[in-house]
């Protein structure tokens, strides 16, 4: 088979690497890719928000299965656009990812479906926002409604916090995403990542995993698009999952069928346990970054075979097949990050690094200028490791990370403490 990936981050490079492990990948192609996903995949310069874009170079270069990575092309259209051009594609409709392109839009089907989340309102001034939170008090949730790259969403402890939150997001800071908001109660609990796939009628669970959202150690500072996940969660046991699955996502699921929009590709569930019940934080129409990483470092070349099953409508007839395993990332970020930081800084080291199936870098925001890795965004590097358990799973990942000569990136120092 010939694969195209689109999507340029660390999960697309994970996502590269175990297709990549598949006998079935015959040609391997990612665009716009980034210097790692270099080293094993060819790399294409395509724009990816265009559907047409995407279908002529598919059809130009005999593709026989796009796998969409990030949620602006989801968003945007590109898989209802490449579907109409005859091709076989792994994520959602532009209707169906409305389920993460607007918090609004997941709201009302869930209050369709009667799925359990957070009590919340909608707003599209800042005054009546403002006079919901003086009424509610802290802390509380602050969500633009639209996509923000994983930065949208604000957890207030305080109410000047979430009083602020609301001049930003109507003031611009995150563009259109900003233009409504939805503010939710403050939910209590442990959170966790359950992914699942849906063929439009079956689901079928592939994994759970907990990601680092704060930006420092002990689960400090501001929110970022995750700084390290683990994989599987303590958390999510079976018996969660389970009322997980039937409560929230079948429901759901079932809901957006009978409103015409039915689910195709992996849904993503953020969840907040408490007392042994699940609540729905929200739901991404793509894989998480960065649990991603440590769920195709589990998975290996299955996450192919799992994919084309979902694309085809064929998952009542798949299985995974889970080896008794945990696995970790961290991620290695650029001084500064989430706010403003430095580009083009040269990381070194990472040759020395291990590439087996139980130790990888995966390289998120970088790349090759004169035979030198640079780093081109905020979080930059995904040391991955896997291990008969978590702690040795973490061991190793910290132990590859100290091989890296980087003195503009850092990195939390406590992935994993929860479960640990």
């Amino acid at each position: 088979m010939n694969i195209l990936i689109l999507g340029s981050g660390g999960r697309e490079h994970s996502l590269a690497w175990a297709v990549k492990q598949n006998p079935k990948c015959d040609r391997l192609i990612v665009a716009p890719g980034n210097a790692g996903i270099a080293s094993i995949a060819e790399c294409a310069n395509i724009d990816i928000l265009s559907g047409d874009a995407v279908a002529t170079f598919a059809e130009e270069n005999a593709i026989d299965f796009v796998i969409i990575g990030p949620e602006a092309p989801l968003a945007a259209g590109v898989a209802d656009q490449l579907r109409a051009a005859g091709l076989t594609v792994f994520g959602p409709s532009q209707a169906a990812a409305q389920l993460e392109a607007s918090k609004a839009f997941t709201k009302a089907i869930c209050d369709a479906a009667n799925a359990p989340t957070a009590a919340y309102a909608r707003f599209t001034e800042a005054e009546p926002a403002k006079a919901y939170i003086r009424e509610q008090g802290a802390p509380i949730v602050v969500k633009a409604d639209g996509l923000a790259a994983g930065k949208g969403v604000i957890v207030a402890m305080n109410e000047q916090d979430a009083l602020d939150a609301i001049d930003d997001m109507f003031g611009g800071e995150f563009g259109s995403a900003g233009a409504e908001v939805v503010i939710e109660e403050f939910m209590e609990g442990e959170e966790a990542s359950y992914f699942i796939l849906v063929d439009g009628e079956n689901v079928l669970p592939i994994g759970t995993a907990q990601d680092h959202k704060r930006v420092g150690d002990g689960d400090t500072g501001p929110n970022t698009g995750g700084m390290g996940a683990y994989s599987p969660a303590p958390v999510l046991s079976d018996e969660i999952a389970d009322k997980a699955l039937n409560e929230i996502v079948i429901p759901t699921m079932r809901e957006m069928a009978k409103q015409g929009m039915p689910y195709q590709g992996v849904l993503y569930a953020g969840l907040m346990i408490k007392d042994g019940q699940p609540r729905l934080v929200e739901y991404n129409c793509r894989f998480g970054d960065p649990e991603c990483q440590v769920l195709m470092m589990r998975l290996g070349g299955q996450a192919l075979d799992l994919m084309l099953a979902c694309a085809e409508g064929r998952l009542d007839q798949v299985q995974a097949q889970w080896a008794d395993d945990h696995a970790m990332t961290i991620v290695m970020a650029s001084n500064g990050y989430p706010g403003a930081y430095e580009k083009g800084t040269v990381i070194r080291g990472l040759a020395a690094l291990p590439e087996t199936t139980d130790a990888y870098t995966f390289h998120a925001g970088t790349t090759e200028s004169n035979g030198d890795i640079t780093a081109t965004g905020g979080r930059v590097l995904n040391i991955t490791a896997r291990g008969a358990t978590l702690a040795e799973a973490h061991a190793k990942a910290y132990e590859m990370i100290k091989q890296i000569d980087w003195p503009e990136g850092f990195y939390r120092n406590d992935i994993g403490w929860r479960a640990l």
